[in-house]
């Protein structure tokens, strides 16, 4: 198991109860999509599980040792540098990567997410499929095994969403755990071995897609 909710609940100061005693978990190698509509509470989910908030009660545990990735839904608020060489370095720096190892960790990176040719590129004139990529590159090159995307389809014409699609298809076949919440569950749900629907904060379903 990498990773457990455990009746975690999220209420906020205007009294609003975003998330209601939400329990799963994630063992190695899910790939599980959070299906819901906007105000589902899915945002809020991602944002705990991602450290970046903490639950008014219950428990978020993650396995000794594994962190989360997270790819936003608005991939520009993700891109540090000014081409994806500098942003993707930038993570694997901070994490203690030194010179040698840090450029090929960041070229692996860039071309497990087919953006070894635009590595000089000017990061923030790129499509939003291949920013969305880029971020999942940064993911990458600092090591993260469990990768959670929020609306990973937003504002993506039709080749960016099969863009994302395919990345999301390789990291699957790489054995990456992933959470993936969306409310667009058509474009990705094959991928799936397990679905969960979010409603009003309560988890409403938990099994196999083909349930």
């Amino acid at each position: 198991m990498l990773f457990r909710s455990k009746d975690v609940s999220r209420i906020f100061a205007s009294k609003k109860i975003a998330l209601d005693k939400v329990s799963f978990s994630v063992s190695k190698g899910d790939f599980i999509v959070i299906g819901g509509s906007n105000g589902s509470g899915k945002s809020v989910l991602m944002s705990l599980i991602a450290g970046l908030d903490t639950p008014s009660s219950g428990e978020i545990i993650l396995q000794k040792g594994i962190q989360a990735g997270l790819v936003f839904q608005d991939a520009d608020s993700q891109i540090l540098g000014e081409s994806p060489w500098e942003d993707v370095s930038f993570g694997a720096k901070n994490c203690g990567l030194k010179k040698g190892e840090l450029k090929a960790c960041v070229q692996k990176a860039l071309e497990k997410t087919g953006l070894e040719q635009k590595k000089d590129f000017p990061a923030r004139q790129m499509s939003g499929g291949e920013k969305r990529r880029l971020a999942v590159a940064g993911i990458l090159a600092m090591g993260r095994d469990l990768i959670i995307f929020d609306e990973p389809f937003a504002n993506l014409d039709w080749p960016g969403v099969k863009q994302v699609c395919a990345i999301l298809k390789d990291l699957k076949e790489e054995g990456k755990s992933i959470i993936l919440l969306t409310h667009e569950i058509e474009k990705v749900l094959a991928l799936a071995n397990r679905f969960i629907i979010l409603d009003k904060g309560k988890i409403r379903f938990d099994g196999k897609p083909s349930e």
